[in-house]
């Protein structure tokens, strides 16, 4: 996967996540919440995910275009 879609799915995990955790708060389901929690921590990992091959992908570039410039 690329940095935007990680990204992109991060985002829509902690949304569901923090949706259900609002859930289960409401109705009184423990498991909601628990699940609802699970998700947001997996969107947050796949947002960091993202941002770190975004990071990386910009330092390849950056050491490529400098290695050019220098040629």
């Amino acid at each position: 996967m690329g940095a935007t879609t990680d990204k992109i799915k991060g985002t829509s995990n902690e949304a569901i996540g923090k949706a259900k955790q609002g859930l289960g708060e409401a109705t009184g389901s423990d498991r909601l919440q628990g699940e609802g929690v699970m998700q947001e921590v997996k969107g947050k990992g796949q947002k960091a995910m993202g941002d770190a091959k975004q990071a990386t992908k910009d330092a390849v570039n950056s050491t490529a275009a400098a290695t050019n410039k220098n040629l």
